[in-house]
């Protein structure tokens, strides 16, 4: 219904920042990492053309949330929907806050990829390809500055959702149906844009793999997307909330 292109910033990111470092990739590495921008681009799409002709997860939430703003409506203090917002905008910030330390992380481990190497030297099943490495640490950098982005995105929409609540006028008087709209948008965008940084993080452990094998990569990323699709289209969460319309 709502939704952003993500491919077009982590296409050009990666390009960015692992340029002249991947001309030494083998055939099986290079097939590896087009899977996985494959996934991640395509089930995005899927997901957003499904909804034209399917219910979502987002689809069946978006009918309790014109239901709630039919409450907000009707009620005087609306002290209630300004904690609702204040809690799911509480969890927003822990992400956007726990991106920003992987990101810290992650470069100091850029900076210092010799000693990282030296330390994990002794894993079992792990690649010590220098270049292999450091390609690995970028993407991943990549991927949760994405989050991150993300994340501030939809801080910044409950924000906004709750100046509109703010607007909205007392219940003996009538409603415009733009200001309702609006906010039925803004609410709907925030929990769009939350569930998408969410998505980078189930992308990212797939890429952990990549330290392994690219064919266990291939593998992960796989089944990154499977639990996608099977949360987003057939989950009991999906249909519980479905029940209740």
């Amino acid at each position: 219904m709502y939704r952003v292109k993500p491919s077009r910033y982590n296409l050009s990111l990666v390009a960015t920042l692992i340029r002249g470092k991947v001309v030494n990739l083998g055939s099986l590495e290079w097939v590896s990492l087009l899977w996985f921008l494959a996934c991640w681009i395509g089930y995005g799409r899927y997901s957003g053309l499904k909804s034209t002709h399917g219910q979502r997860l987002q689809d069946a939430l978006q009918l309790h949330i014109k239901r709630w703003i039919a409450q907000v409506e009707q009620r005087d203090n609306r002290m209630v929907d300004t904690a609702i917002i204040a809690n799911i905008e509480r969890n927003a910030t822990f992400m956007a806050s726990s991106s920003l330390l992987i990101i810290a992380g992650l470069v100091t481990a850029i900076g210092s990829a010799d000693k990282a190497l030296a330390l994990f030297t002794q894993l079992p099943f792990v690649r010590f390809d220098p270049q292999t490495w450091e390609i690995g640490l970028i993407i991943m950098t990549t991927v949760f500055a994405y989050a991150f982005f993300t994340f501030t995105w939809c801080i910044r929409q409950w924000g906004f959702a709750s100046i509109l609540i703010g607007s909205v006028p007392h219940p003996s008087q009538p409603i415009d149906e733009r200001l309702e709209q609006s906010l039925g948008q803004i609410i709907s965008l925030a929990v769009y844009h939350f569930n998408i940084g969410l998505r980078a993080y189930y992308y990212s452990l797939a890429l952990l793999t990549w330290f392994i094998h690219p064919l266990i990569f291939i593998l992960a990323t796989t089944w990154v997307v499977a639990v996608l699709y099977r949360r987003e289209f057939h989950s009991k969460t999906l249909k519980a909330l479905a029940s209740g319309l």
